[in-house]
């Protein structure tokens, strides 16, 4: 990718000791620290805007005037803590900040402490986790604050032993001087802390080659609660008097009540405690969460209808569809051309914990729990809902059972904060799995019209056209845009949208002239910028247009893609993929290979997945399920720059893998009257144990900076990709409409809209097989 290696220098982090009773040290930022890369010398493509500048490096220049505000701590029993301000939802996020500060510290892992920031507004845009920008944007400034904290405990012990820091070395949470006395970190942080904020000389950070812990396989910091059941999400919590709440929904997306007409019947029933009409829906509080489902069965209530009441897949697809604008790249008379349009789906954003948040909202302040990936917005909008200063309300980040991008908005603890103002009661808030999937967020529905030319053995033009519904972004990123508009390479006049798009999309390959821009349709449909965001779809027209391209052109597909990639370290990916993958080998009829490249985040990667069409396996039988073709076998082969841990990154590329396959084979919402079909995960088929490859192999190329880049969404987008293009080629027809078996009968039978939350399940075991 052109101008890899882009970082913030390590060298323009500033470090301050801060007056605390033990060691704290905090590091800033130089005003010049975050700048785009340069573009490279004239190509046959130039240069798209996410290759100068991505998302990432907005996020970056977005956050600087605030990393000064991060502080790693030492305590006096020889640990060290940081609260770190972005969120933990099982990518890791907690494990790889641990490594960085063990690693600078001189300090083992296991004495490394990391938890997740309450809401801070004074960190402006510095809270925000989404992008694939975690790593990136910490990776520097968290190094430096802890070899800040090691000199100075160096400086300290050596002040005591009457020598220089120099002649003292550090290992193990321990300092040893030269006659060979020691002292533990512990020992030495009451001594080494600042009686006042004062600037510290800039440290020494380690080179890659002095790493004992960075860069190295190392277990989840978390696994041993996480398997054990000790890990606490935000229903493990117990706050006083926070009782069980859920709501009854209405039957089309975004519906309000007109009014609760039963609300006597309702407050009788056994263990609920109190009733309330909110602004979506009808509010249930009681003893269990039982008794809350209980009472929706017996809910009779006036609905508002929603923005998008009566809409239908085959109503958004003609609106899409008539949205879609004309192709203008000019193409020669004398040039041949490939021409599709493809249809995605909508896909559901839910992730395995239902939406949830606690609430405890008296009369001059709040306290929230809930796990939150823009803590500051969140805490902002509560406020003002409920009529107080932001100062006022606390909010606090704890862990997520998953987010993929649904916890970028903070619904549940939005509607937790006015139910128990409401109540005037504390509230445990969960939405049941049939809220989440029909009232929760949902990747849009969109189409990509492509047309490439081509003459002589060269690809003239590349013009893509994504029209989508539209994608809300009122978490945190949209401020950033405008925060930093001024610096993007993009043009005015774009909608936020449409500069995420630039900055987040650019195609690899020299296609001569290249274009790739998107249009959204203002449908009011609940939306949210599900993992990877635009790039899945994307991505996977584009190589499904590649093949087509090679073709026509009389190419096989990796020399065809080998021939036009523009950067070598996607080319060393695709290479690789090839080799370990068995590119070309002979295959049975209805199976087939299919390859495919992605680079986004300052990381490349490429995907081989061979899939399984034949009659046997499409057609076999799994109760309550869908099958349909399987993905034997993907060879996953991943550039991520700098790889801070090798074993969560293999975990992100084999996450990725299940999520593409899905987008790409199974898993859709279908729309009807306003309201998705699905209701639970048993109606989504997301990729199960019967689809899921039996051989996924992830390798993980040498390091090819210094830096680490975004690589928790890398996967999913090549998957898609080289999943349709395997299944295209093992069919012999080209897929356009996805997954492949949207348009299929539905496999299940749809729950009703009302109740809004069905009945709970007591015929589990007739289902187990």
């Amino acid at each position: 990718m052109p101008g890899h290696g882009r970082h913030l220098d390590r060298r323009r982090f500033l470090g301050y000791l801060v007056a605390a009773p033990t060691l704290a040290v905090a590091v800033g930022l130089g005003a010049d620290a975050a700048s785009a890369r340069p573009a490279k010398a004239a190509v046959p493509s130039p240069p798209q805007p996410e290759e100068i500048f991505d998302l990432g490096d907005m996020q970056d220049l977005a956050a600087s005037p605030t990393s000064g505000l991060i502080t790693v701590h030492v305590n006096e029993d020889g640990t060290a803590a940081f609260a770190v301000p972005r969120a933990e939802v099982g990518q890791g996020m907690t494990t790889a900040i641990a490594m960085m500060v063990a690693e600078e510290l001189d300090l083992p892992l296991g004495k490394v402490s990391i938890t997740l920031a309450d809401a801070r507004p004074e960190l402006m845009m510095n809270q925000l986790t989404g992008g694939s920008n975690s790593m990136r944007s910490m990776y520097v400034p968290v190094r430096t604050a802890a070899a800040i904290a090691r000199e100075r405990l160096a400086e300290t012990a050596a002040a005591k032993w009457g020598t220089t820091a120099d002649r003292v070395t550090t290992r193990n949470g321990v300092v040893t001087g030269p006659q060979g006395q020691t002292a533990t970190y512990g020992e030495l942080a009451a001594a080494a802390a600042a009686t006042a904020t004062t600037r510290a000389p800039a440290p020494r950070l380690k080179a890659a080659g002095e790493f004992t812990i960075l860069g190295t396989p190392q277990g989840r910091i978390d696994a041993y609660d996480a398997i054990t059941g000790r890990k606490q999400y935000t229903m493990d919590l117990k706050v006083p008097d926070a009782k069980p709440t859920m709501v009854a929904r209405p039957p089309t997306i975004g519906g309000t009540p007109a009014s609760l007409d039963n609300e006597d019947e309702i407050r009788s029933l056994p263990g609920v405690t109190d009733v309330a009409v909110i602004t979506s829906g009808i509010a249930i509080r009681a003893e269990a969460f039982g008794q809350c489902i209980d009472a929706i069965q017996k809910v009779r209530a006036t609905w508002n209808p929603g923005p998008v009441a009566g809409a239908s897949d085959d109503a958004v697809q003609q609106r899409l569809k008539a949205a879609l604008p004309d192709l203008t790249t000019p193409v020669s008379l004398l040039a041949d051309t490939v021409e599709a349009d493809f249809f995605f789906a909508f896909a559901s954003n839910s992730p395995l914990e239902p939406d949830c948040a606690i609430a405890d909202v008296r009369d001059a302040s709040a306290e929230i729990w809930s796990p939150l990936k823009a803590p500051i917005v969140a805490q902002g909008e509560i406020a003002q809902a409920l009529g107080l200063p932001q100062d006022a309300v606390t909010v606090h980040v704890t862990e997520g059972g998953g987010s993929f991008g649904r916890h970028l908005f903070h619904d549940a603890a939005l509607e937790a904060a006015e139910i128990s103002q409401k109540m005037g009661k504390p509230v445990k808030l969960s939405w049941s799995r049939t809220d989440s999937f029909r009232q929760g967020r949902a990747h849009p529905m969109c189409v990509s019209r492509i047309r490439a030319s081509y003459r002589l053995g060269n690809v003239l033009t590349y013009e893509q056209r994504h029209t989508s519904v539209q994608t809300e972004f009122g978490h945190g990123l949209g401020d950033m845009v405008t925060a930093t508009a001024s610096k993007l390479p993009v043009g005015g006049g774009l909608t936020l949208s449409q500069t995420i798009f630039e900055l987040t999309q650019s195609s690899p390959y020299d296609f001569g002239v290249t274009v790739q821009a998107l249009n959204e349709v203002p449908l009011e449909f609940s939306t949210g910028s599900m993992r990877n965001i635009y790039s899945p779809n994307v991505v996977c027209a584009q190589e499904l247009v590649v093949d087509q391209l090679a073709k026509k052109m009389g190419k096989d597909p990796l020399a065809f893609r080998r021939g036009f990639l523009k950067d070598k370290r996607l080319l060393a990916a695709l290479n690789k993929a090839a080799e370990a993958g068995d590119w070309g080998k002979a295959l049975p009829e209805h199976m087939a290979q299919g390859i495919a490249v992605h680079s986004e985040y300052q990381a490349s990667i490429a995907v081989l997945a061979e899939i399984d069409c034949t009659p046997r396996t499409v057609n076999r039988h799994v109760p309550d399920a869908v099958t349909g073709p399987r993905v034997t076998r993907v060879t996953v082969v991943v550039d991520p720059g700098f790889a801070i841990n090798p074993r969560g990154l293999e975990a992100q590329m084999i996450g990725g893998v299940e999520d593409g396959i899905a987008m790409a084979l199974t898993s859709s919402l279908h729309i009807s009257r306003g309201l998705p079909l699905e209701g639970s995960w048993d109606n989504y088929f997301y990729t199960r144990e019967w689809n899921t490859p039996l051989d996924i192999q992830v390798i993980i190329l040498p390091n090819t900076g210094d830096s680490p880049s975004g690589a928790g969404e890398l996967a999913v987008a090549p998957t898609m990709a080289a999943t349709a293009c395997a299944y295209a080629r093992a069919t012999g027809r080209l897929p356009t409409r996805f997954p492949v078996n949207h348009d299929d009968p539905l496999g299940f039978t749809p729950l009703p809209a009302e109740p809004s939350t069905p009945q709970s399940p007591t015929d589990g075991l007739d289902h187990v097989f």
